[in-house]
């Protein structure tokens, strides 16, 4: 558990500015993107993602961008400790849970079929 106590003085003129041209990188992406139809599509992708990855790029150098490389820092740390399931545990598990959505889904078919006559019986057709 975290035990640091955050500040909330709000963000500085200069990260204001750096989420402004954050947004603007990724914005100025999809508009490529939009305008120049005449590109190939992969190359108009491109564009889009370059937007994504300088606009994130951009956002990272700012104190909510440090605070997110901290906690993807901790939550990769955290993550070290899973202890994952063996490939054999993963398919038990697997296939119980497919049987168990397979005897649901038909006890809930069986549930519309009495319900489906009820409402015909009661409807008289």
């Amino acid at each position: 558990m975290n035990s640091k106590v955050e500040q909330s003085g709000g963000a500085s003129a200069g990260d204001i500015a750096k989420y402004v041209l954050a947004l603007l990188l990724v914005a100025a992406g999809v508009a490529a993107y939009i305008y120049f139809d005449q590109w190939a599509g992969p190359l108009r992708a491109l564009v889009v993602v370059a937007g994504l990855v300088l606009g994130a790029g951009v956002f990272l150098v700012t104190a909510k961008g440090a605070q997110t490389r901290e906690f993807l820092s901790e939550s990769r740390f955290e993550l070290r400790k899973v202890v994952w399931p063996t490939r054999q545990e993963a398919l038990r598990t697997t296939w119980v849970v497919m049987i168990a959505v397979a005897v649901l889904s038909l006890l809930l078919a069986g549930f519309d079929l009495v319900i489906q006559a009820a409402v015909k019986y009661l409807l008289g057709r």
